[in-house]
C-alpha cells in the first residue's frame, strides 16, 4: 500500500522552472489540492500528511540536490515509519516524450541520476516509481545541461496538462492501487 509520495528535484529559486524539477512540481500541486504545507523534516526533506479519500498519505520532496537524493530518501523513509514498497517516487525522464507520463511497479534508473542515487541507497530496485516526459534535446545540447534549462512558453501548456493528469494518477494509484493505476495512465 502506497504511503509516501516522493518527488525529485534541486532546491532553489534557480531551479524551480527546471525540466529536472517536475518531481517537485507534482508534489506542490498535490499539496495545494489537498490544502496541505510542507514542513522540514528531521533529514533533508520536506513533507506534510494528506487526506486522499479516507487514506492518510505522506507527501515530501527531499531538499538535497538530484544527485543526491538517495541519502534524503533512506532519511525521509525512517522518519515516516515507511518501507521502500510504500514509497512512489516521481521524476522526469528525457527517454519519454513531452507530456507523456510511465508509471512502474520497479525498474532500473534509465539513465535518471536520482533514480540511480536511491536505488544505491535503498539497495534495491523494487519501488514504484512516475516519470513524467521532458523529451530529448536536440543533438547539439549537453543532457546534464538540458534538464537543468527551464521549459519554454510553448512546452509549458504540455506540461501543466502532464501535471495535472500526474496529480490525477497519484490520486488513483492511492484509491485504487498501483495496478489499477498502470492500466488506466500508461497508455
Amino acid at each position: 500500500m502506497l504511503k509516501l509520495v516522493l518527488g525529485l528535484g534541486n532546491p532553489g529559486k534557480e531551479y524551480e522552472d527546471n525540466r529536472h524539477n517536475l518531481g517537485y512540481k507534482l508534489i506542490d500541486l498535490l499539496a495545494k489540492g489537498k490544502k496541505v504545507n510542507l514542513k522540514p523534516g528531521k533529514g533533508e526533506y520536506l513533507y506534510c500528511e494528506a487526506d486522499f479519500g479516507d487514506k492518510k498519505v505522506w507527501l515530501a520532496k527531499v531538499t538535497t540536490f538530484m544527485n543526491m537524493s538517495g541519502w534524503a530518501v533512506v532519511d525521509c523513509l525512517g522518519d515516516l515509519g515507511v518501507s521502500a514498497e510504500g514509497l512512489l517516487v516521481i521524476c522526469d525522464d528525457v527517454n519519454l516524450p513531452l507530456g507523456k507520463i510511465r508509471i512502474r511497479e520497479k525498474g532500473t534508473e534509465g539513465g535518471h541520476k536520482g533514480l540511480r542515487s536511491i536505488i544505491y541507497q535503498l539497495n534495491t530496485y523494487n519501488f514504484p516509481r512516475l516519470r513524467m516526459g521532458v523529451g530529448l534535446p536536440q543533438e547539439d545540447v549537453d543532457l546534464e545541461k538540458y534538464v537543468l534549462e527551464d521549459f519554454d512558453e510553448n512546452e509549458k501548456k504540455y506540461v501543466d496538462k502532464m501535471l495535472q493528469i500526474s496529480a490525477d494518477a497519484v490520486e488513483y494509484i492511492i484509491l485504487y492501487g498501483l495496478e489499477e493505476g498502470m492500466n488506466k495512465f500508461n497508455q
